[in-house]
């Protein structure tokens, strides 16, 4: 295994009774790589960093995650896994410190006090160590997660949808901690809906219905489909009319409102300017070409897919 790989798998299938939830699944994360993941709910992408982290075992496949064995080895992995739940699951009738403290017991950590303490330190919890956790707003019971899963000083973060809920600048906040976490080395998989956050991981997969249909840094993955894209403004009502007349036009893959805006998206350029041709003239509509986002891409991918997972 290359010591810089801190995931190595390949081939990996997992199933609840007949439904084949993820297929053929392969992937490699390097050291103190933040690897995002997204795809719409249901797609197997939980499923499929829970097979990366020992924390489920895969029907067939191979390869390792720090080293050991993703289908033999998984407590020796669960180990050195940091979790974090979409849903806080913490005990909301217990203080901050007091929430730590059971967790480090509940990890048989030797030196609990002193590990509470650096956590509260390095979480900028310190201040608030004496409040209950129930009393806390999203941002606040979300660095406390945090905080709980980093007690046993993890290798490896595994962080499902983790700001789903939180305002603006928790977000923002908290994905400066994940960046200073990996700048130490730790590896960092995420999944996510928001794409302001998928710009901010160091590679991506998509995933939809079991399979991993792309995968690459944000800008390759952005320039994986050639996308001709178009952006109209206009007064909603205009643009809510021109949305159902250019969706069922040849040339034309998908149309997407943004704010006061649509986005007409399609595989070829000639095609796609053939079919917007009539409408550029009309009165009240601003058209002017746009680059392709990972949005668009990500709506372009869900297009050609179907919910076929048997």
């Amino acid at each position: 295994m290359n010591a810089e790989l801190v995931i190595d798998v390949q081939g990996l299938n997992k199933s609840f009774g007949r439904k084949h939830v993820v297929k053929d699944f392969s992937l490699q994360v390097r050291r103190g790589e933040i690897y995002g993941f997204l795809g719409p709910n249901g797609s197997g992408k939980t499923t499929s960093i829970r097979m990366l982290c020992g924390l489920l075992k895969p029907d067939s496949g191979r390869g390792t995650c720090l080293g050991y064995d993703v289908v033999k080895e998984t407590a020796s992995i669960k180990r050195e896994v940091g979790y974090m739940t979409q849903r806080f699951s913490l005990w909301e009738d217990l203080t901050i410190r007091e929430n730590l403290e059971f967790v480090a017991r509940m990890y048989g950590m030797k030196d609990r006090r002193a590990a509470v303490a650096q956590a509260l330190e390095e979480l900028n919890l310190r201040g608030r160590q004496d409040q209950l956790a129930g009393t806390l707003s999203g941002g606040w019971k979300q660095r406390l997660a945090l905080a709980a899963c980093m007690l046993h000083r993890p290798k490896l973060l595994l962080l499902d949808e983790p700001t789903a809920g939180v305002d603006p600048q928790a977000r923002r906040d908290f994905w400066e901690e994940i960046h200073a976490l990996a700048a130490q080395g730790i590896s960092v998989l995420v999944s996510t809906h928001y794409m302001d956050e998928a710009e901010r991981c160091h590679r991506l997969a998509y995933i939809a219905y079991g399979r991993l249909l792309a995968t690459g840094t944000p800008d390759h993955v952005l320039h994986l489909f050639r996308l001709a894209t178009w952006e109209v403004r206009g007064s909603s009502e205009r643009l809510s009319a021109l949305n159902a007349r250019l969706k069922s036009l040849p040339g034309v893959s998908h149309v997407t409102a943004f704010g006061n805006t649509l986005h007409v998206t399609g595989d070829d350029a000639a095609a796609l300017e053939e079919a917007i041709a009539p409408f550029r003239g009309e009165q009240g509509l601003a058209w002017t070409r746009s680059q392709a986002g990972l949005e668009d891409v990500f709506i372009h991918l869900m297009a050609g897919t179907t919910d076929s997972v048997q």
